[in-house]
C-alpha cells in the first residue's frame, strides 16, 4: 500500500468520517483554513490514481468513497513505522512509547488484558 502525503491524509480523514462525499461537502469538513476546492479536487484525483478513493458518477457530479478503510491504512502505517524505525519489532515500539512516557502502567495493564482476551 502506498503512503499518503499530509494533505492526502487530511482529505482521507474527512472521507473516512463522512463515509462518502461530494467535493464541496469534503471542502466544508476540512480543518481551517479550508483549502480551495480546486486544490481538494486535485488531491482527490491523486487519491483515485493511488486507489485510495473511488468515484461514483451521478450525472456530471462525482461522489467520492474511500476505497481503503481507516483500519487498513492505520495497520499499514504502523507496520511501516515499526519496520522503518524499530527493526520491525512492535515490542520495540511499545518500549519506546514507555521510555517516552507515552504509555503508563495502567495503559500497559489494559493492553495485557486485551492480549489475554484475544488469545483465548
Amino acid at each position: 500500500m502506498k503512503t499518503l502525503t499530509k494533505a492526502e491524509e487530511q482529505i482521507m480523514k474527512v472521507l473516512w468520517k463522512l463515509e462518502s462525499g461530494l467535493l464541496m461537502e469534503i471542502v466544508e469538513h476540512m480543518p481551517a483554513p479550508q483549502p480551495h476546492k480546486n486544490t481538494v479536487a486535485t488531491i482527490l484525483k491523486t487519491l483515485v490514481d493511488k486507489e485510495f478513493v473511488q468515484i461514483e458518477n451521478i450525472g456530471r457530479i462525482h461522489r467520492y468513497h474511500p476505497a481503503v478503510s481507516k483500519d487498513q491504512y492505520s495497520k499499514n502505517a504502523l507496520t511501516n513505522v515499526a519496520k522503518g524505525y524499530f527493526e520491525g519489532s512492535f515490542s520495540n515500539v511499545v518500549s519506546f512509547l514507555v521510555d517516552e512516557n507515552k504509555l503508563s502502567v495502567k495503559d500497559l495493564e489494559l493492553l495485557l488484558k486485551q492480549l489475554k482476551k484475544t488469545n483465548k
